[in-house]
Protein backbone atom coordinates (compact mmCIF):
# COMPACT_ATOMS: atom_id res chain seq x y z
CA UNK A 1 0.00 0.00 0.00
CA UNK A 2 1.78 3.68 -1.48
CA UNK A 3 1.61 5.98 1.93
CA UNK A 4 -0.92 8.16 -0.54
CA UNK A 5 -3.36 5.49 0.05
CA UNK A 6 -2.99 5.14 3.40
CA UNK A 7 -4.29 8.38 4.31
CA UNK A 8 -7.50 7.63 2.39
CA UNK A 9 -10.37 6.69 4.84
CA UNK A 10 -11.28 3.12 4.61
CA UNK A 11 -14.63 3.68 3.14
CA UNK A 12 -13.31 5.88 0.23
CA UNK A 13 -10.74 2.75 -0.45
CA UNK A 14 -14.17 0.86 -1.06
CA UNK A 15 -15.91 2.96 -2.66
CA UNK A 16 -12.38 3.54 -5.14
CA UNK A 17 -12.42 -0.45 -5.12
CA UNK A 18 -16.45 -0.97 -5.83
CA UNK A 19 -15.76 1.42 -8.78
CA UNK A 20 -12.74 -0.37 -10.16
CA UNK A 21 -15.06 -3.22 -9.57
CA UNK A 22 -17.45 -2.08 -11.99
CA UNK A 23 -15.47 -0.97 -14.98
CA UNK A 24 -13.63 -4.40 -15.23
CA UNK A 25 -17.48 -6.00 -15.11
CA UNK A 26 -18.57 -3.74 -17.50
CA UNK A 27 -16.10 -3.89 -20.14
CA UNK A 28 -16.82 -8.28 -20.14
CA UNK A 29 -20.76 -7.79 -20.27
CA UNK A 30 -19.94 -5.33 -23.47
CA UNK A 31 -17.46 -7.77 -24.90
CA UNK A 32 -20.20 -10.82 -24.47
CA UNK A 33 -22.85 -8.95 -25.76
CA UNK A 34 -21.03 -7.30 -28.77
CA UNK A 35 -21.33 -3.89 -27.48
CA UNK A 36 -18.64 -2.85 -29.28
CA UNK A 37 -19.68 1.56 -29.66
CA UNK A 38 -19.69 1.01 -25.19
CA UNK A 39 -16.46 -0.42 -25.18
CA UNK A 40 -14.91 1.53 -27.04
CA UNK A 41 -16.89 4.62 -24.84
CA UNK A 42 -15.28 2.41 -21.89
CA UNK A 43 -11.36 2.79 -22.96
CA UNK A 44 -12.02 6.11 -25.22
CA UNK A 45 -9.53 7.91 -22.61
CA UNK A 46 -6.98 4.69 -22.65
CA UNK A 47 -4.06 3.54 -24.00
CA UNK A 48 -5.45 0.15 -25.30
CA UNK A 49 -2.91 -2.41 -25.53
CA UNK A 50 -3.58 -6.55 -27.14
CA UNK A 51 -0.50 -8.23 -27.55
CA UNK A 52 2.09 -5.37 -27.73
CA UNK A 53 -0.68 -3.45 -30.80
CA UNK A 54 -1.77 -0.15 -29.46
CA UNK A 55 -4.90 1.54 -29.80
CA UNK A 56 -6.19 5.06 -28.47
CA UNK A 57 -8.98 6.87 -28.85
CA UNK A 58 -12.24 6.07 -28.73
CA UNK A 59 -13.08 5.36 -32.77
CA UNK A 60 -10.14 3.65 -33.48
CA UNK A 61 -10.69 1.37 -30.24
CA UNK A 62 -14.00 0.92 -32.27
CA UNK A 63 -12.55 0.23 -35.24
CA UNK A 64 -10.14 -2.33 -33.73
CA UNK A 65 -12.75 -4.87 -31.83
CA UNK A 66 -14.93 -4.85 -34.62
CA UNK A 67 -12.24 -5.70 -36.89
CA UNK A 68 -9.97 -8.01 -35.09
CA UNK A 69 -13.00 -9.79 -33.51
CA UNK A 70 -15.85 -12.29 -35.21
CA UNK A 71 -19.54 -11.70 -34.31
CA UNK A 72 -21.60 -14.06 -35.20
CA UNK A 73 -25.78 -14.44 -36.58
CA UNK A 74 -26.66 -12.48 -32.88
CA UNK A 75 -24.33 -9.96 -33.14
CA UNK A 76 -22.41 -10.97 -30.65
CA UNK A 77 -18.75 -12.80 -30.49
CA UNK A 78 -20.47 -15.94 -28.69
CA UNK A 79 -18.33 -15.95 -25.50
CA UNK A 80 -18.80 -15.68 -22.09
CA UNK A 81 -15.74 -13.51 -19.96
CA UNK A 82 -14.81 -14.36 -16.51
CA UNK A 83 -12.56 -12.14 -14.43
CA UNK A 84 -11.43 -13.59 -11.89
CA UNK A 85 -8.11 -13.29 -8.87
CA UNK A 86 -8.67 -9.31 -9.03
CA UNK A 87 -5.86 -7.24 -7.07
CA UNK A 88 -7.01 -3.28 -6.65
CA UNK A 89 -4.45 -1.18 -5.53
CA UNK A 90 -5.81 2.53 -4.66
CA UNK A 91 -2.79 4.66 -5.11
CA UNK A 92 -4.59 7.63 -4.09
CA UNK A 93 -8.00 9.54 -4.37
CA UNK A 94 -7.77 9.85 -8.11
CA UNK A 95 -5.62 6.53 -9.12
CA UNK A 96 -6.33 3.29 -9.19
CA UNK A 97 -4.80 0.02 -10.63
CA UNK A 98 -5.66 -3.61 -11.16
CA UNK A 99 -4.13 -6.74 -12.21
CA UNK A 100 -6.93 -10.05 -12.80
CA UNK A 101 -6.94 -12.88 -14.35
CA UNK A 102 -9.46 -13.57 -17.18
CA UNK A 103 -11.18 -16.38 -19.30
CA UNK A 104 -13.29 -16.59 -22.38
CA UNK A 105 -15.37 -19.92 -22.84
CA UNK A 106 -16.93 -19.90 -26.32
CA UNK A 107 -20.12 -22.27 -27.85
CA UNK A 108 -20.93 -22.35 -31.25
CA UNK A 109 -22.56 -25.20 -33.91
CA UNK A 110 -19.39 -26.95 -34.54
CA UNK A 111 -17.67 -25.71 -31.30
CA UNK A 112 -18.69 -27.04 -27.86
CA UNK A 113 -18.83 -24.86 -24.93
CA UNK A 114 -14.97 -24.78 -24.46
CA UNK A 115 -12.37 -22.67 -22.87
CA UNK A 116 -10.61 -20.56 -25.46
CA UNK A 117 -8.11 -18.16 -23.98
CA UNK A 118 -6.93 -17.41 -20.86
CA UNK A 119 -4.67 -14.18 -19.43
CA UNK A 120 -4.83 -11.23 -17.43
CA UNK A 121 -5.58 -7.52 -17.54
CA UNK A 122 -3.37 -5.08 -16.62
CA UNK A 123 -5.16 -1.57 -16.10
CA UNK A 124 -4.48 1.75 -14.78
CA UNK A 125 -7.87 3.80 -13.66
CA UNK A 126 -8.37 7.57 -12.87
CA UNK A 127 -11.01 9.84 -11.02
CA UNK A 128 -11.53 12.56 -14.07
CA UNK A 129 -14.32 15.06 -13.02
CA UNK A 130 -15.92 13.06 -10.66
CA UNK A 131 -16.26 9.60 -12.64
CA UNK A 132 -13.63 6.74 -12.50
CA UNK A 133 -12.56 5.77 -15.92
CA UNK A 134 -9.85 3.32 -17.72
CA UNK A 135 -5.99 5.20 -18.63
CA UNK A 136 -4.55 2.31 -19.28
CA UNK A 137 -5.33 -1.61 -20.28
CA UNK A 138 -3.25 -4.03 -21.30
CA UNK A 139 -4.27 -7.68 -22.63
CA UNK A 140 -1.65 -10.33 -21.65
CA UNK A 141 -3.27 -13.54 -23.24
CA UNK A 142 -1.53 -16.76 -21.38
CA UNK A 143 -2.77 -20.28 -22.67
CA UNK A 144 -4.92 -20.64 -25.77
CA UNK A 145 -7.48 -22.97 -27.00
CA UNK A 146 -9.29 -22.91 -30.63
CA UNK A 147 -9.33 -18.88 -31.14
CA UNK A 148 -10.35 -19.77 -34.83
CA UNK A 149 -13.98 -18.43 -34.01
CA UNK A 150 -12.82 -15.86 -32.05
CA UNK A 151 -10.28 -13.80 -33.42
CA UNK A 152 -10.87 -12.79 -37.03
CA UNK A 153 -7.05 -11.81 -38.17
CA UNK A 154 -3.78 -11.35 -36.14
CA UNK A 155 -4.61 -8.03 -34.21
CA UNK A 156 -3.72 -4.90 -35.93
CA UNK A 157 -3.53 -1.21 -35.16
CA UNK A 158 -6.27 1.23 -36.29
CA UNK A 159 -4.75 4.53 -36.83
CA UNK A 160 -7.00 7.73 -38.21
Amino acid sequence: MSETSSKLAPIDRLIVESEVHRLLATYAHNLDYGKVDANAELLSAAKFNVGGTIVEGRDNIARFLQNNLQYHVDDTPRTWHSVSNILINVESATAASSICYFTVHQELPGLPLQPIVTGRYIDTFEDHDGAWRFASREVEARLFGDVSKHVAAPAEAVTE
